[in-house]
């Protein structure tokens, strides 16, 4: 994170779980000269602000209330930063089904223009974060999650040589974050009995530090175009709910719309492009942006195999329902719990 430590660092969805984890991790392990939140909720800005990061202790922070749909504003909003990381979109599947436009105006349209707006003020560096729905989308979600990977990687060549540098970072399910499975649990405790869509349903699971840790390291490693992908592990559905609440009895529900039985991080089709490493994948660019010279990592990593994929069902890391537990209790606040935790 050495790339970071000094420089000026902007977070789009700044106001969300991750983007606060991020600002937290940054301001004590690779303080920035100056760090800006950006993110059109104006009251999470002040709770933020107000119980999170006082401006007395961290004056380094700006607070920029503004939305990645409008291009002058994320213009003005980047001007001297040096480094983006992109958390911001519509995420929640079922919202994204019955307001499809609004969606692709944030997932894709917020994408392009900030490409646009990176490329214009002259930003060094770009990791935008996506997620296993982006692989083999069946919901709209997910597909508008993969063409703003695909606008992201492809930017490296509006960029040119010694232009912006872009990269995505895939991951699964974070634990604990907004609208995740967690939090609903705990809520549905109290009645004694918790929704399970499947009992055969998989996920993969992260943690927020270690999504943060994951993106950041992927400026370091990034050479541009390439999607990084963490090796995690995986879990079903019941086991999350006996983990939260063993006392109570489960009720089978079925699959929602747009739901997957199971996700997929690295397709078969993808898996062609991509080299892997210890903890890692790279979904190395179709199109290459370093003919001339090809990053350092790429000697270090091992061509998957023909008709391999990384999906949570033929994972072969597995949490039980102990380490689920433990999980649970450390990384996720308690039900109702809808505060802004304190900085570490």
């Amino acid at each position: 994170m050495s790339i970071l430590q000094g420089g000026n660092v902007l977070i789009t969805g700044g106001t969300g779980s991750f983007g606060r984890k991020c600002a937290e991790y940054l301001l004590t392990h690779a303080p920035p000269r100056r760090l800006v939140i950006f993110s059109r909720d104006e009251q999470k800005h002040v709770n933020m602000a107000r119980t999170q990061f006082p401006a007395s202790k961290y004056p380094q922070i700006r607070y920029f209330v503004g939305d990645v749909r409008d291009p002058a504003r994320l213009r003005r909003a980047l001007r001297g930063i040096d480094y983006v990381i992109h958390a911001a979109a519509m995420k929640h599947v079922d919202v994204a089904e019955y307001n499809p436009t609004e969606c692709i105006r944030t997932n894709i349209g917020g994408a392009e223009n900030l490409i646009e707006a990176c490329l214009d003020v002259g930003v060094k560096r770009l990791v935008a974060l996506s997620t296993d729905k982006a692989a083999a989308p069946v919901n709209l979600y997910g597909a508008t999650k993969l063409c703003s990977d695909k606008l992201f990687v492809a930017a490296n060549s509006l960029a040119g040589q010694g232009g912006t540098k872009f990269a995505v970072v895939r991951y699964g399910n974070v634990l604990g974050s907004n609208g995740s499975v967690v939090p609903f649990f705990q809520k549905e405790s109290g009645s004694g009995v918790l929704p399970v869509t499947s009992p055969d349903m998989t996920r993969f699971i992260i943690t927020l530090e270690q999504g943060v840790q994951f993106v950041l390291q992927s400026f370091e490693r990034m050479f541009g175009g390439e999607v990084f992908v963490p090796k995690i592990p995986s879990t079903t559905i019941l086991d999350i709910a006996k983990a939260v609440a063993p006392s109570c009895r489960t009720t089978i529900i079925g699959i929602r719309p747009g739901e997957k039985l199971h996700e997929c991080m690295v397709p078969c089709d993808e898996a062609r492009q991509t080299l892997e490493f210890d903890d890692h994948y790279v979904i190395q660019p179709t199109l290459k942006y370093w003919v001339n010279q090809p990053p350092a990592y790429i000697e270090a990593g091992k061509s998957c195999s023909a008709g391999f994929t990384y999906s949570s069902d033929t994972n072969n890391v597995w949490l039980s329902v102990p380490q689920l537990r433990e999980l649970i209790a450390t990384h996720c606040p308690p039900a109702g719990d809808l505060g802004i935790p304190k900085a570490a």
